[in-house]
């Protein structure tokens, strides 16, 4: 009662609300110990204010562009108010740590001062507060930030010398500090000042590899095509492995934890790039030249189609020019570049050309993009104008539909639904549900029924035709991967529609290439017509039919697939390898020499 008088006082609810969520955002307990209802409720509403997870910003994240938002709008003598009343509604610590971010968000502690907490006495909400602190100004604020940078991964290093738990807690204090700092610097993903930084970091091993030397056998590790080797020899022969007797030399463990931090360090960089197509997040020019001269991400850059302003193609020359399709370069003149989406390549009316230079060129992208699934309005959608019933009437396994949508940024709120909201648009698009919306443990099944979108904060539905066509096709492809991979009763081939267009994509660009005039696409299916019968795939399911006859059953074995079949992305696909192989068998059938496929086939 108090704590809600104080803040009455201080302003109207209006006004008040949002401060309200961003202490409680920064001032909950650690463990979790409040009722599954209750914690549901604080994430849920908690997630309408900001992108970062609820986890995130129990960890010590921040928000800082919420912050100066509120800030803004209740200024000094009312803020203090809602600081001072904070002190009821959280436990002691929580409030200390609310009130050091805020404090250090509007430059009120002497950053010699925050220095001195983090190297003397190792404080971990001082080497978050840290990141938070105000920038300086002009030709010094690369200078700071590149020195608070280093300050920062001094603290990581300088761990090592307590016991795992410390460690544990303090790597983390110190991962937070970075992403702090990143959003107080203005970069919309943490992961982009993180690259910007270790460029140098691992400079030295395309220069030179770094090498140990321990009773006759040399241990080295270099980057070879964006990837950290170790190579091992022994009096100039090469091992297959590093020696039994001097892996757990520190030395050794040293340089493996070296090479599995790089590994990682791409792994992420792939998945921010996917996320910074999904956003739509500009790079400038130098930014990309900057990154382009990044070792491990230079490999990756180079097979993603950035676009600006008339300009298309993968970047070259260290980030400078772009190259298109056709081969043709074009120095950058754009002071903007994005990752291209595939609509952005279907208003080219080139994306089929972008597809075909693809597998011409036998590029594999980091991640789905030149053939990535494509949602575009339907006309049904178009007709109900505010609702989308492309999925209505599927049935999803509760636990599995919702542990995936939770991994690709969904949120659950207790008595309305799913959502999932987009901070940079100010959009929350809602996953309704025929049998309302129950717990996992309360139902068999959930039968989805539409999806609408509001504005942030709002309940009237937008016209689906004001969304971007960017956003709107990420939010179904996040569907289709649920009712394809969850549906009950197992994965439903027919569900997955914008994947059967992928994979006729692909069949049709393989067909081409090996010109195979024998191979012919109709609906979701693929007909091939050899010199032993005429058979079918179906392109969901890979499942095989003779014309007429029933099914051929041909067993795949998936690891055999991977590194023998060109696919033009990472993504680990067994069943799309599965579809292409199937059908280059069938195409060829009077060479296939297995018994028991020639049996049902003679």
């Amino acid at each position: 009662p108090q704590w809600s008088n104080y803040v009455q006082e201080a302003l109207g609810w209006k006004n008040y609300a949002e401060a309200v969520w961003w202490i409680h955002a920064h001032t909950k307990d650690k463990k979790w110990s409040v009722p599954k209802e209750i914690r549901d409720t604080w994430v849920a509403q908690v997630s309408e204010q900001t992108s970062l997870s609820a986890q995130n910003l129990v960890d010590g994240a921040v928000d800082v562009q919420w912050f100066n938002r509120i800030y803004q709008s209740l200024k000094g003598e009312k803020w203090q108010k809602i600081m001072d009343a904070a002190k009821y509604a959280s436990s002691s610590g929580g409030h200390k740590r609310s009130e050091l971010f805020a404090q250090a968000m509007l430059g009120e502690i002497d950053p010699k001062t925050l220095i001195t907490r983090v190297t003397d006495k190792r404080h971990q909400d001082a080497i978050r507060a840290l990141g938070l602190l105000p920038l300086k100004r002009g030709k010094q604020r690369e200078k700071d930030l590149l020195n608070r940078y280093q300050i920062i991964q001094e603290f990581i290093r300088t761990s090592r010398k307590f016991g795992s738990q410390r460690q544990t807690s303090e790597k983390l204090a110190a991962a937070i500090a970075l992403e702090n700092l990143a959003r107080t610097a203005g970069y919309p993903d943490p992961q982009r000042l993180e690259w910007a930084m270790e460029a140098k970091s691992v400079a030295d091993l395309v220069e030179k590899p770094q090498t140990v030397t321990i009773d006759e056998v040399s241990v080295s590790l270099s980057i070879t095509d964006g990837e950290p080797v170790i190579t091992v020899l022994k009096q100039d022969k090469k091992l297959k492995s590093i020696p039994a007797k001097i892996n757990k030399n520190p030395e050794i463990k040293q340089l493996k934890a070296r090479k599995q931090q790089i590994s990682r360090q791409a792994s992420r960089m792939k998945i921010s790039l996917e996320e910074a197509m999904c956003r739509g997040d500009n790079f400038t020019a130098s930014e990309l030249q900057q990154l382009c001269n990044h070792p491990v991400l230079s490999p990756i850059l180079t097979q993603l189609v950035f676009m600006g302003e008339g300009e298309i193609g993968y970047p070259i020359e260290q980030g400078k020019a772009l190259q298109n399709h056709q081969g043709e370069i074009q120095t950058i003149q754009s002071n903007y570049l994005r990752v291209a989406h595939p609509y952005d390549l279907l208003k080219t009316d080139e994306w089929h050309l972008w597809q075909q230079e693809c597998f011409a060129k036998e590029r594999q992208q980091p991640f789905k993009q030149i053939f990535r699934e494509l949602y575009l309005l339907t006309p049904a959608e178009q007709a109900t104008k505010t609702l989308s019933n492309r999925y209505e009437g599927h049935q999803v396994n509760p636990r599995q539909a919702l542990a995936l949508l939770g991994k690709r940024g969904w949120v659950t709120c207790p008595e309305e639904g799913v959502r999932k909201t987009f901070h940079k648009e100010g959009i929350s698009v809602w996953l309704f549900f025929l049998e309302g919306f129950y717990t996992p443990a309360e139902v068999d099944g959930l039968t989805l029924e539409g999806i609408s979108f509001t504005k942030r904060g709002e309940w009237k539905s937008l016209n689906l035709e004001e969304v971007s066509p960017r956003l709107f096709s990420e939010v179904m492809r996040d569907l289709d991967l649920v009712v394809s991979v969850a549906h009950q009763g197992g994965v439903d081939p027919e569900a997955s529609l914008s994947t059967v267009e992928m994979r006729s994509t692909l069949v049709r660009e393989t067909s081409r290439l090996l010109k195979l005039n024998n191979v012919q696409l109709q609906n979701s299916h693929v007909l091939i017509k050899g010199k032993l019968g005429s058979y079918s795939v179906h392109l969901g399911s890979a499942v095989v039919h003779r014309q007429p006859g029933g099914s051929i059953c041909i067993i795949p074995v998936h690891s055999q697939h991977r590194g023998r079949l060109f696919l033009p992305f990472a993504d680990d696909d067994p069943k799309t390898a599965e579809v292409v192989s199937k059908v280059l068998l069938l195409a060829k059938d009077q060479d296939i020499k297995d018994p028991t496929i020639l049996e049902q086939l003679l």
